[in-house]
């Protein structure tokens, strides 16, 4: 399924289970790519469904069908409808069995990260889309980021020379989210202790390297925890007595820290921390002999910048010249967006800024799955890419409860990554 093309759709009749805040995101975006109809909304909530169903109306004129009020309503959906494709975005332990049911019934898959949570589950995941013949795609949405879309361009175009280091995280401060009793994320962090939101770090870092595409892809992690306090102290000074989650033990790690060593040898540092007071960072730094890429903020370093573009350093911030500095700043960052933009954000990203209150790298995520379906093209992730990334959950886990135990990836392509053609500059 690496380089898998699917027959070519004039129309993507699409259907969506699930519909919270980022299904209507999602809806808002969808019904302005071209090739593209929404026939079928699922949702739990009968009053969701319909809230959403008349907002696709009133933004097209068509009204989707609704399939709501029991766990069973997205089968009858599949049965009923037979989309060509469905999008998944449900709470993390569904999207496996929703994923192979989906694929079962004839349609592609697009699921929520993560891909499933246990790799019993990726593996279900991964056979049912080699047995059926239907892409999984996990939607990523970061690989479409800007300036994750620019360091892809320059990595291919050999700019920071061969690939050596990447550094990946999720650092995202959401204690705010126990405030509202019953927060899906609370019995994750209750009864799990590992990197368990690995895939935005990861994601951009996995497609400069390749990895699962061609000779290298991920060996082992190593992963260890902090305490896990943050929580604990935001519950006792922040909720009221009689609150579900005052008092409650929360056995996941205030932040994680793993490190995965591929099969060429190249070293990846992944973070994730969804509960220190700290700004939100992904890192996205990656590194190669003649130069690095890093993000929070975008810079840069390297032989390629000397001849061309030189920094202007103050010394007054305690400037060496004897140490290579970060090229950055607003000028530097502007003028690296007019050289290097990637030529799909070119195309696309003043459409999709407008539209998409993340920078437009959800409305450039879908544009791209509409677009390769409708060509009949591979999509830019893979089944097995989805399966690797979120693996890290499961394997981090592992290696904390043992100690900080090295554990083996899984080969999800069976081999045949090899064959896998890296992927390109979409122009």
């Amino acid at each position: 399924m690496g380089d898998f093309r699917a027959p070519a759709l004039d129309t993507v009749h699409l259907a969506i289970i699930g519909i919270g805040e980022r299904s209507l995101a999602q809806i808002e975006q969808l019904v302005r790519i071209p090739h593209v109809e929404l026939v079928g909304l699922c949702d739990l909530r009968p009053e969701a469904a319909e809230a959403a169903a008349a907002r696709v109306q009133a933004l097209c004129g068509m009204r989707p069908a609704i399939f709501s009020g029991d766990e069973a309503a997205y089968l009858r959906m599949l049965r009923e409808l037979r989309p060509d494709a469905v999008i998944i975005s449900t709470s993390w332990e569904q999207h496996a069995p929703m994923a192979v049911a989906v694929m079962e019934h004839g349609a592609h898959a697009f699921v929520e990260v993560p891909l499933a949570t246990t790799l019993e589950g990726l593996w279900q995941v991964v056979d049912a889309a080699e047995r059926t013949r239907r892409h999984c795609m996990m939607l990523e949405n970061v690989n479409y980021g800007r300036d994750e879309l620019m360091f892809l361009n320059m990595v291919r175009r050999g700019l920071i020379g061969e690939l050596l280091h990447g550094e990946a995280a999720y650092i995202h401060e959401l204690r705010q989210q126990m405030l509202t009793a019953g927060s899906w994320r609370d019995e994750h962090f209750i009864a799990r202790n590992g990197n368990l939101y690995p895939t935005h770090g990861i994601g951009p870092i996995a497609q400069y390297m390749n990895i699962a595409r061609g000779e290298d892809t991920f060996d082992r992690i190593v992963s260890f925890g902090s305490p896990a306090a943050g929580r604990e102290l935001f519950a006792r000074e922040h909720l009221p007595e009689g609150h579900p989650l005052r008092g409650v033990r929360f056995g996941c790690a205030d932040i994680n820290t793993s490190i995965i060593r591929t099969r060429l040898g190249r070293t990846i540092l992944v973070q994730w921390d969804e509960t220190s007071p700290r700004p939100y960072d992904r890192k996205n730094l990656i590194q190669g002999t003649r130069g690095t890429l890093a993000g929070f903020p975008t810079r840069m370093a390297g032989d390629f910048l000397e001849a061309t573009a030189p920094p202007n350093p103050n010394p007054a911030d305690g400037y060496d010249r004897d140490l290579h500095p970060w090229w950055c700043g607003p000028a530097a960052v502007e003028e690296m967006h007019a050289r290097w933009d990637h030529p799909l954000y070119k195309r696309l990203g003043a459409q999709a800024a407008a539209i998409d209150s993340r920078g437009g790298m959800n409305y450039l995520l879908f544009s791209r799955i509409i677009e390769c379906l409708h060509r009949g093209e591979p999509t830019d992730q893979n089944v097995y890419e989805g399966a690797l990334w979120s693996a890290i959950a499961p394997l981090s886990e592992k290696s904390v409860h043992e100690g900080g135990t090295p554990q083996l990836f899984p080969d999800f392509t069976r081999g045949d990554r090899i064959h896998t053609a890296p992927l390109g500059i979409v122009e």
